[in-house]
């Protein structure tokens, strides 16, 4: 397979997101956060208790995997014909010529060694407890055996594969090992002659018209979405949560309100992620590829990949198994959930060099976890290297020492405030720690021989 050249872009998120995490080149178009003072809480107490149920989780996957996984290139956004540095073509075709190459690649992707139990077992391994999955991205093209078009996998190089209809596949091997689940539909189809009107040119990532001249067009876009969306929430099984991605298109713009409303009588509280679109149907928050700068106490979940794309590209940088328990340990001290971002490969699995970092993430939540899992915020949270998190009683915290790459673990660690009561204990081993405490400080005596490795203190402090 060909290593077409990718192209690394920057691009800041806005004022109400600060990279407190990652100050990094990024490739691709990054969503900004929705106004952190403009959270509209849900008022149906079943999304409330689903909430609350997901917020236990802490720990996901989005999974992106399409045409783009075949070239190995950023998702969609190469047939955007916006002028940007971070939107590159391959061999600097026309656009157009461009344009028919990539929706040609409906007939390259045939994925024979499709696995989505290896997707789930890998997953499962590294401790991950909910899953999203890309059943349409920006380009339009299905990973599910749609009735409205036939821009999918089921209508392609793989089309005779009795998985071909292959999001039913990858939903059900995740329910069958209990992970909440979750489906991926993006607003905009670029694909899709009502957005795309083949009348006119496409000279950004909007529909290139105006609704006001052409009313039926509009129309038969809300129409064809509605009832996208309506397939995926009566034939696909049941689900958790509805994830919709292009926040340059609006909830209220496709009858949001009436696809949920018939959506929640089959799937009881489910949540509704309206991407960046501040309001009732955005359930929580999804700032990308970064951690808010503060605790934020109300549903978010920080979607970050795993390599420096969202799907799969070849020879990726991925990002050490420290790292990203580190970015779990401050996510989770902020309230916060992480959706870790993996692009299965063209051929249909997980490969070795993710599935060997997610192994050992996976190691250390089962030695750990009663510091993610179920936790809540505590109201100090920080201090320097240790973030802390807390039962639901509050009363019994656990103080995450992030480990930072290249260090070794320091005989003593300190902390201001959350002062000790009774026993400290390590998670791992469950040993007995020695500790003192000095005008608000805690000073904690390690013991010998430990793994250079983020560690977890258990304690109790006084109400």
């Amino acid at each position: 397979m060909k290593n077409y050249k990718r192209l690394l872009g920057s691009c800041l998120i806005g004022t109400a997101l600060c990279f407190s995490t990652y100050a990094q080149q990024v490739q691709g178009f990054v969503h900004q956060q929705s106004d952190k003072n403009g959270y509209v809480w849900p008022d149906d107490r079943q999304v409330l208790d689903k909430l609350d149920k997901w917020q236990d989780q802490k720990f996901g996957v989005l999974f992106h995997w399409g045409l783009y996984s075949v070239p190995g290139i950023v998702e969609s956004w190469s047939i955007c014909s916006e002028d940007v540095d971070w939107i590159s073509r391959k061999n600097n075709l026309p656009y157009d010529e461009y344009k028919k190459w990539y929706f040609g690649l409906k007939d390259e992707l045939n994925p024979v060694n499709f696995d989505p139990e290896q997707w789930a077992d890998v997953m499962q391994d590294a401790g991950i407890k909910y899953m999203i999955f890309t059943t349409k991205h920006h380009d339009g093209f299905c990973t599910f055996d749609s009735k409205y078009t036939d821009f999918s996998i089921a209508h392609g190089a793989f089309k005779d594969d009795p998985r071909k209809n292959v999001a039913y596949h990858v939903f059900d091997a995740f329910r069958k090992r209990g992970f909440m689940t979750g489906c991926y539909f993006s607003k905009p189809d670029w694909h899709c002659e009502w957005f795309w009107n083949p009348y006119f040119a496409t000279p950004n990532r909007g529909i290139n018209y105006k609704k006001e001249r052409h009313p039926d067009w509009w129309k038969n876009y809300q129409t064809f979405t509605e009832n996208q969306l309506n397939e995926l929430m009566t034939e696909y099984g049941s689900f958790d949560i509805l994830w919709l991605d292009g926040g340059w298109i609006k909830g209220e713009d496709i009858n949001l309100d009436r696809i949920l409303s018939d959506a929640r009588k089959r799937h009881p509280g489910l949540i509704s992620v309206d991407r960046s679109i501040r309001g009732k149907n955005e359930n929580y928050q999804t700032p990308e590829r970064g951690v808010p700068e503060t605790q934020l106490n109300y549903p978010w979940e920080s979607c970050i990949t795993l390599s420096n794309d969202w799907g799969w590209t070849p020879n990726a940088p991925f990002k050490s198994p420290q790292k990203v328990i580190n970015t779990l340990a401050e996510i989770t001290a902020k309230g916060g959930c992480l959706l870790l971002g993996v692009g299965p490969t063209p051929d249909g699995v997980i490969e070795k060099e993710v599935t060997e970092r997610l192994h050992e993430i996976g190691q250390w939540l089962k030695v750990n976890g009663k510091a993610i899992y179920a936790t809540r915020t505590t109201p100090i949270y920080n201090s320097g290297n240790i973030w802390f998190t807390a039962d639901k009683d509050g009363k019994t915290l656990y103080a995450i020492y992030a480990l930072p790459e290249g260090e070794a673990l320091p005989e003593i660690i300190e902390w201001t405030d959350n002062l000790p009561v009774g026993k400290m204990t390590l998670l791992k081993g469950n040993k007995k720690v020695k500790y003192t405490k000095d005008n608000g400080k805690t000073k904690v005596f390690l013991p010998r021989g430990l793994k250079d490795e983020p560690i977890v203190l258990r304690f109790t402090i006084k109400k």
